[in-house]
């Protein structure tokens, strides 16, 4: 499974890289504009900390097809490392990616809600498919079961292309989409903390601590070595 943040504040990006075994980050324009800064300098400083070999997928913001693939070749060049550009599945959007995967630039497909969608999408040579998990649930639908339908496809077909399941509300979901096989998630920092959380652990470590604190004292486990 890779753990891929999503967010473009820079403290939680820092944060998670410190702590978890993240493989990147996913930014999406209303992501990016909640930090009220340059778009350009904003992706740069998530690219020096996270470095040149972590994934970064920033996203097109152009309806037509040519517009999309100079917005791509942009941000390729000026943002650099492993970048994947993402592009929502719409019929200029899948033309787009057919043009840079020609080009050699990689692809993330996005505001994915069918697994047709994402079938297409990786046949036009997507990398990444995003299928948005709990938005689905909201319009009465199945996050999980396209999730897992996606999968399926793509075994079937032989295809590479990975699952990169987004828009989620709770660890559940998160759980549910790992079980279907998807290779990859992206999620809030609130649900990336969740993802550890349970009070037994908690109460478990403190009672180690306690247990031990009440025979040695207070301090750090050293090597009784007399």
């Amino acid at each position: 499974m890779l753990y891929l943040l999503d967010t473009a504040n820079l403290e939680q990006i820092k944060r998670a890289f410190d702590l978890y075994p993240m493989s990147g980050v996913t930014t999406n324009p209303t992501i990016i504009s909640k930090e009220n800064r340059s778009f350009i300098q904003i992706l740069k400083d998530i690219r020096n900390i996270i470095g040149e070999d972590k994934m970064l997928h920033v996203q097109s913001l152009s309806k037509k097809a040519e517009d999309i693939v100079k917005e791509a070749e942009y941000l390729n060049e000026t943002i650099g490392g492993n970048l994947y550009i993402k592009i929502p599945v719409i019929p200029e959007g899948i033309k787009a990616m057919k043009i840079l995967k020609e080009k050699g630039i990689k692809i993330t497909a996005t505001a994915i809600f069918t697994a047709e969608q994402a079938l297409m999408a990786a046949i036009a040579g997507a990398e990444f498919v995003a299928p948005y998990v709990n938005r689905i649930d909201n319009i009465s639908g199945d996050g999980v079961d396209v999730v897992a339908q996606i999968v399926q496809l793509f075994e079937l077909h032989n295809i590479d292309a990975k699952v990169l399941a987004a828009s989620f509300k709770n660890v559940q979901q998160v759980h549910e989409v790992a079980l279907t096989g998807a290779q990859s998630v992206t999620i809030n920092a609130e649900i990336m903390d969740k993802l550890l959380a349970h009070p037994l652990t908690d109460w478990s470590v403190d009672q180690f601590v306690n247990d031990w604190e009440s025979v040695y004292g207070e301090g750090k486990l050293t090597l009784d070595v007399e």
